[in-house]
């Protein structure tokens, strides 16, 4: 059921679910969402814009079949049928240049906004790409769909798979942003970048789609893109390098896809760094493994060729392990694989020999609100790993500037007990790690305790000027300080969030964030069940606990953690060793002693 208006655009329809079943039904639906404009004139005019601008990009013959006026089906009946590449590409066409018409997305808007630097950083797709804990590198495909293999995985979160394939050694993420067929987006890729922020030797980010414009090109660079896939089969030569010189001058290095000799030559003959074989046809999508070993012999030293599509097990790589083949893109086995860090390594198998293990896990000890030079070195030889100091003035543990600078030479001249010193397993250098596992390690040192300043609600200059004075090694905001000042700060930031409150995973900022009650030095206890919330809900994330820990207690509650406590890099004591107000030199013994309890257990 519809309506027409004689003048106005009507975009609006009852449409039954099954009628898009009937002959001519997918057309009426393609029709409607086709339309542009608030009037019939307008939408007139508009789709001409569109068409003339299709025509004059020379869509194939044999796959125009998606006109834009309101009237044919984007599939013709009886027509003769082109490739799946040609279809595919057809439908890019129409839907890109629909975007460029939107404020927001228009080209001068992408080309204002990078003008303003607003594209995240980026890192050398083929340096990343030479990096690899695997004999082979892995490029591990977000993929939800296909059109040989339909559904593959279509209710997977873009970002969290992208960050198990980080931590499961892959070198390139490789991003589907093709809605139609590969059920991706633009945004898909955003948030893939956005998830791997800060994450120490993050894998590069692929825009893995159909391109064909230089504005595919910007959008994919503002939405953090490494580099993006240019397929020759697609594209003129002509066109092909002012795509490729353009992708360069961005700072992206293109993955060029062939799948035949000719196509072969001419990326060498463009200069291409990284060359993708597809094993897949794309006229009739069938796979053949024998292709990027039947090409390789063409290939100058130097040039990175990469093994795509069709990969399922390690009878499939040893022929390109031993064809000196650079890279393998695995999509569809890896978005089926329950543990795709298992199974990379099942196919590939790692270079380095290394297992991540943990003799046993040790948390660090905060002793926080010293006052005495006294209490400091008591604290230091009993096997705290920080002492905390109040720089905030009117809170009674506030000290002076002058018993300040006494705390801080304790703390720079009290050796550690001898063995006290660990360090958390490691991946080695090629195998991205999480951020705040990364950052835990600022908090390890092996001589001396580390001096936290515990700062709230006071001047950036103030902060800044006092770490200097007083060689702060941490510093601590207890307040409503933007997060953003962590950036500003010369050294790691501890950061006091509730178990609920926004910004406590965010990335790229505080080294670490601290789960306190909102005041602090209360002996006001967190709810176990609220840490364990905000534990669950980010398994990346790494806290300081503290809010009425004592060493009568703290056992219990690293143990009512399960294996949440995994997730504690530090525990944080303030009034639960003091006895009238005061610290009680013996209860520090006895906290520290507490925790190293929990830690055999």
């Amino acid at each position: 059921m519809g309506v027409r208006h004689k003048e106005f655009v009507i975009e609006g329809v009852q449409f039954h679910p099954e009628s898009i079943l009937t002959a001519g039904g997918r057309a009426m639906l393609q029709n409607f969402l086709n339309m542009r404009g608030g009037t019939w004139k307008e939408n007139e005019e508009s789709q001409k814009r569109m068409q003339d601008a299709i025509q004059t990009n020379g869509v194939s013959t044999g796959s125009q079949n998606a006109t834009l006026n309101g009237v044919s089906s984007p599939k013709v009946a009886n027509e003769k049928k082109g490739s799946i590449l040609d279809e595919i590409f057809a439908r890019r066409r129409i839907s890109i240049e629909a975007q460029k018409q939107i404020p927001s997305q228009r080209p001068s808007d992408l080309q204002a906004s990078y003008n303003l630097n607003l594209s995240p950083p980026q890192i050398s797709f083929p340096d990343r790409l030479r990096k690899s804990p695997f004999s082979l590198s892995l490029m591990a495909e977000v993929k939800r769909a296909s059109p040989s293999k339909g559904d593959i995985a279509p209710h997977i979160c873009a970002p969290e798979q992208a960050n198990r394939y980080a931590i499961a050694g892959a070198s390139v993420i490789s991003v589907l942003t093709e809605p139609e067929f590969f059920k991706g987006s633009i945004e898909d890729m955003r948030a893939v970048r956005e998830s791997l922020e800060a994450m120490p030797n993050r894998p590069a980010v692929l825009r893995k789609d159909f391109i064909f414009d230089e504005y595919q090109i910007l959008e994919a660079r503002l939405a953090g893109a490494d580099t993006v896939l240019l397929i020759v089969k697609m594209i003129d030569e002509d066109d092909l390098r002012t795509l490729y010189m353009y992708s360069r001058s961005l700072g992206m290095e293109p993955l060029v896809e062939v799948n035949t000799e000719a196509e072969m030559k001419t990326a060498l003959r463009l200069g291409a760094q990284v060359i993708g074989v597809n094993n897949r046809n794309l006229d009739n999508f069938d796979v053949d493994l024998e292709t990027t070993s039947r090409l390789m012999g063409i290939v100058p030293r130097g040039t990175i060729i990469c093994a795509l599509s069709g990969i399922s097990g390690p009878d499939d790589v040893k022929t390109y392990q031993d064809n000196g083949v650079g890279a393998v893109l695995v999509g569809e086995a890896l978005m089926r694989a329950h543990d795709p860090s298992a199974f990379a390594n099942k196919v590939l198998g790692r270079s380095d020999g290394h297992k991540h293990s943990h003799d046993r896990h040790k948390f660090l000890v905060k002793i926080c609100g010293t006052r005495t030079p006294q209490a400091a070195k008591v604290a230091i030889e009993a096997g705290a790993d920080m002492i905390g100091i109040i720089l905030v003035e009117g809170r009674k543990r506030c000290v002076s500037k002058e018993r300040a600078l006494e705390v801080s030479e304790a703390v720079h001249q009290t050796p550690r007990p001898i063995n006290n010193h660990f360090e958390l397993g490691s991946e080695g250098p090629t195998v991205a790690k999480g951020y705040f596992e990364h950052t835990s390690t600022f908090f390890q040192r092996s001589d001396r305790a580390l001096l936290v300043g515990v700062f709230q609600n006071q001047p950036l200059s103030y902060i800044l000027a006092q770490q200097k004075v007083l060689n702060l090694d941490v510093v601590q905001l207890h307040g409503s300080e933007p997060v953003e000042w962590a950036s500003l700060i010369p050294v790691p930031v501890i950061r006091r969030f509730g178990p609920t409150d926004p910004g406590l995973g965010c990335r790229g900022y505080h080294a670490l964030p601290l789960l306190d009650s909102a005041s602090g030095g209360t002996g006001q206890r967190l709810h176990i069940d609220g840490v364990k919330w905000a534990l669950g809900a980010d398994n990346g994330l790494r806290v300081v606990l503290a809010g009425g820990l004592n060493p009568e207690n703290v056992e219990t509650i690293l143990s009512n953690l399960n294996e949440y406590s995994l997730q504690l890099v530090a525990v944080d004591v303030s009034s639960g060793v003091e006895e009238n107000g005061e610290q009680d030199l013996g209860r520090i013994k006895d906290f520290v002693n507490a925790v190293r309890r929990a830690e055999r257990k």
